[in-house]
């Protein structure tokens, strides 16, 4: 009995071992630019979905599963919600879960994988009945938004897990965010493509070839055939779309599991896990996090409004319906070429400076897209202009995330398991922020007036746009930089932090080590 206690406490002592010299790589390991890549790739998957579901879910729900409106609305609002109130669970079961071989966040990653890619394949999938369709669109809507959770929480807080260099972790999250936004761009591209493509072949037929949809002798049996065969085309593109996602989802997942390795870059490894309510109340408690996301709160809500009223201002205040579509594309060019760029400023002058300059510099250019009345080229100019404050957006939040974890494991060294609180209470926020912008968004067109089909609008709906696309947007830019005045992370503490965590890490495996063996030696 004795020798077998002393085998336990051998192998005890080997996993210990191997712990602390994962910590140790973690804390020296320098990124390769193809690791950055297979890390960064991981991220598409959430951007792609959701740039798919934001654009197209709506008009799906109306026009192709046929549901009235005020099913689609439930649908839409229930998932939303959902959504939101998914992260911080997630998040605090993420941060309860045990190493293992893999890591701690890839086990979550692979095992969502293929669930989330079948409820997403079917939430685009129209089912053979009427009675249950509302039940059945809200039920996998929801399950795919949970395990769509499961990937992205500890996908995003993987990023305190490659490395414990605030340096590699700073350009690991400039390409993550690069793809994001390519990922934003290839979803709606994919979706746009392959249904407005079935659209336009459809309408084709019915001009050029009525005989292919078998169409009766009467007029009104030729007109219901044509549109019952357009309906099941377009049924079948959507879902052509939706697998095509799907096998990139599970590509980017793979890549993502073979390209990376998580190490445990903890600077204590017994350090004590947190509970929910503890965990919670302590990073909410945490004064640079505060600070930080009620500053993005504000600033993020100014672009989602933008974002949010963007289409509807191109097509009835610069009459410009023709063209929105590209002008979103512009916008998510710029925002992917200047992420480098961004990166490259935040590194030489500071992340506060990188936030200050990056979020004003879209102020003038919201300023004369709503002075003109109708002009393309200065709606593409400001759209490149915009471009260049959206990769902002994007990246300097992943990018400080990691200040401030790194500043409350200095602050408390005893307690473990915090990080994906952290990053999922992040994302409850931007995604409440979301859920404001449309809200506000839908009550101010409704009381000007919005008549719903109609290709000509009220004066105040023009009003009531050019509103909501540059002086709202402008004040809560100014609101969200008067209160980034007060985040203490600069470079200087940065970079103590830094010193300080590497210490921790260097001392704690050697005297954990010793103290085991004297305890096997005993």
């Amino acid at each position: 009995m004795a020798r077998g206690q002393g085998v336990e406490h051998s192998n005890a002592l080997l996993q210990r071992k191997a712990a602390a010299s994962a910590r140790t790589q973690g804390a020296r390991i320098q990124l390769s630019v193809c690791h950055k890549l297979c890390y960064a790739i991981g991220g598409a998957p959430y951007q792609i979905t959701g740039s798919a579901l934001g654009f197209f879910l709506q008009i799906y729900l109306l026009d192709v599963a046929q549901l009235d409106p005020f099913c689609t609305s439930i649908i839409l609002f229930m998932g939303r919600a959902w959504d939101a109130v998914t992260d911080p669970t997630i998040g605090f079961l993420v941060s309860r879960s045990r190493w293992t071989r893999i890591g701690r966040m890839m086990p979550w990653i692979v095992l969502s994988t293929p669930l989330a890619v079948l409820s997403y394949f079917l939430v685009w999938w129209v089912p053979p009945f009427e009675q249950g369709k509302v039940l059945w669109y809200l039920v996998f809507l929801c399950l795919f938004q949970t395990l769509q959770t499961c990937f992205h929480v500890p996908y995003s807080a993987l990023t305190m897990f490659i490395s414990s260099e605030q340096r590699e972790r700073d350009s690991a999250t400039a390409y993550r965010m690069t793809m994001e936004v390519l990922g934003t761009v290839v979803g709606t591209a994919i979706q746009g493509q392959i249904v407005g493509g079935a659209n336009a072949f459809c309408k084709a037929q019915v001009v050029d070839e009525p005989g292919v949809f078998n169409a009766s002798a009467s007029p009104a049996g030729a007109d219901a055939n044509v549109s019952h065969a357009c309906l099941d085309y377009t049924k079948q593109a959507y879902m052509v779309a939706s697998g095509v996602t799907c096998a990139i989802y599970v590509l980017c997942a793979v890549v993502l599991l073979l390209g990376v390795r998580e190490y445990d870059c903890s600077p204590s490894p017994s350090a004590k896990p947190l509970s929910f309510y503890r965990g919670l109340k302590l990073v909410m408690g945490h004064g640079p996090y505060a600070t930080l996301v009620m500053g993005f709160l504000f600033t993020s809500l100014a672009f989602m409004l933008l974002e949010g009223n963007i289409a509807l201002f191109c097509t009835y205040s610069l009459s410009l319906a023709g063209d929105y579509q590209n002008i979103l594309l512009v916008i998510m060019l710029s925002a992917t070429l200047s992420i480098p760029l961004w990166h490259r400023f935040l590194i030489r002058f500071g992340k506060k400076t990188a936030v200050y300059v990056g979020v004003t510099w879209a102020v003038p250019f919201m300023v004369l897209i709503a002075c003109v009345q109708s002009s393309l080229l200065v709606a593409y100019l400001c759209s490149v202009a915009a471009g260049a404050s959206v990769a902002v957006a994007f990246l300097l939040p992943w990018s400080m995330l990691p200040d401030v974890v790194d500043d409350f494991r200095v602050k408390n060294p005893e307690l473990q398991g915090h990080e994906a609180i952290f990053y999922s209470s992040y994302v409850f926020f931007t995604k409440f922020a979301s859920g404001v912008s449309l809200g506000v968004s839908t009550l101010s067109l409704s009381f000007s007036g919005y008549v719903t089909g109609s290709s000509v609008q009220p004066p105040l709906v023009d009003f009531t746009l050019r509103i909501l696309v540059s002086p709202v947007p402008i004040v809560l830019i100014f609101v969200g930089l008067l209160i980034f005045r007060l985040y203490p992370i600069d470079e200087q503490r940065r970079q103590g932090n830094r010193k300080l965590l590497r210490e921790l890490r260097n001392k704690q495996p050697d005297s954990e080590t010793d103290s085991m063996e004297t305890g096997t030696v005993v």
